[in-house]
């Protein structure tokens, strides 16, 4: 739903530049109050670009391992072993993909495309 004028007026609201790169830079009050890291999520929604903070934890993907692994008939010292290994491929392959969309978000030709990482499978 978009936000009527009133609305508009009530909010806190900065114009911001973006640079040739794209880039903008976020407002220093807007960044302390949302308790911004180093990671934002950028969605569109309603012809707005919405930017929130990347709330993550160590048990983001903690639970859907677990689950994983006792459907697989994991439990005791076992269990433990298989989730340390499991939960170092996740941080390893998160990594590999922030490279990636580094990359494509550069221009790099060599880079993989936006379409071969997330395309549908058919």
């Amino acid at each position: 739903m978009p936000v009527t004028a009133k609305e508009r007026d009530r909010m806190e609201r900065k114009i911001i530049n973006v640079s040739k790169k794209r880039q903008i830079t976020i407002p220093l009050k807007f960044y302390k109050k949302l308790g911004i890291e180093n990671e934002v999520e950028c969605s569109l929604k309603d012809g707005a670009i919405v930017i929130r903070p990347v709330c993550r934890d160590a048990s983001e993907f903690s639970v859907e391992i677990l689950k994983d692994l006792v459907s697989r008939g994991y439990s005791g010292d076992e269990l433990v072993k298989q989730f340390e290994t499991q939960n170092k491929n996740i941080k390893i392959a998160v990594s590999y993909m922030r490279e990636e969309t580094d990359a494509i978000a550069s221009g790099d030709k060599k880079a993989a495309k936006f379409d071969d990482i997330f395309d549908a499978e058919d």
